[in-house]
């Protein structure tokens, strides 16, 4: 059954940092390609990331992979700084940049296109929430603008049908993108990640707050890659049993 269209694809070539929108991308069996591919390791920490939750001026640094989708190896990563620099993700004054401003040694960790390790995505493979729930949760908040970057999502799904948080009821479900298929999982439960602001890096508490009164602090579900394939913007949606 068609239930709607892909409203936006979003990857995270760096853990923890901004992601890039993108108009088609292969699903790998780790989820889209090249997500969360890059990461920097927290040496104050033995096998940890450094992520938002230590550093949430990490979400204002803005990482794209910059050339075609290679199976066999990934384009290089480019960073855009808070500044306006455009480094590459492991640049020498970049590293120092964090380690000063984080209070921490880290190590950057680049993985293989063929796979990349559950443990720098941390959950499921693809995270997904709906044009509808995020236009509830606006509501709910109180709030004229709120960034979906928060969230973090892979895939925002426009909804044929306008009904907030619908996605909750897909859980054991088939869901079909393009050449790509997917099983509908289970909720997403969130930390202070989105109390981030992904632009200007302040803490917004109130967020949070609200997504565990009205939403048990769940928003957003995850589902796990059944078959490959690539999915496009504007692809239909199709849920089955």
């Amino acid at each position: 059954m068609l239930i709607g269209h892909v409203k936006e694809i979003v990857r995270y070539p760096v853990k923890s940092f901004h992601g890039e929108s993108v108009k088609k991308t292969k699903v790998m069996e780790y989820g889209l390609y090249g997500d969360r591919s890059h990461a920097y390791l927290d040496e104050s920490r033995p096998g940890k990331y450094l992520t938002i939750t230590q550093f949430p001026e990490m979400v204002r640094y803005k990482a794209a992979l910059m050339g075609e989708e290679n199976e066999n190896m990934f384009p290089p990563v480019r960073i855009t700084t808070p500044d306006g620099r455009r480094i590459p993700w492991d640049d020498k004054e970049l590293l120092k940049e964090m380690e000063n401003q984080s209070s921490r040694k880290i190590t950057p960790v680049k993985y293989n296109p063929a796979h990349v390790p559950e443990g720098a995505i941390e959950e499921e493979n693809i995270l997904l929430v709906t044009d509808a729930s995020l236009e509830k949760m606006k509501e709910l908040c109180g709030k004229e603008r709120l960034d979906f970057q928060r969230f973090r999502p892979n895939l925002i799904i426009s909804l044929l049908k306008d009904e907030p948080f619908i996605e909750e009821s897909w859980f054991g479900k088939t869901m079909k993108i393009g050449r790509a298929e997917f099983q509908v999982k289970r909720h997403c439960e969130r930390c202070m990640i989105i109390t981030v602001d992904p632009e200007s890096g302040e803490r917004d508490p109130s967020l949070h707050k609200v997504v565990i009164r009205e939403r048990d602090n769940h928003f957003g579900v995850y589902s796990t890659v059944r078959n490959t394939g690539e999915i496009s913007a504007g692809d239909g949606v199709y849920l089955f049993d």
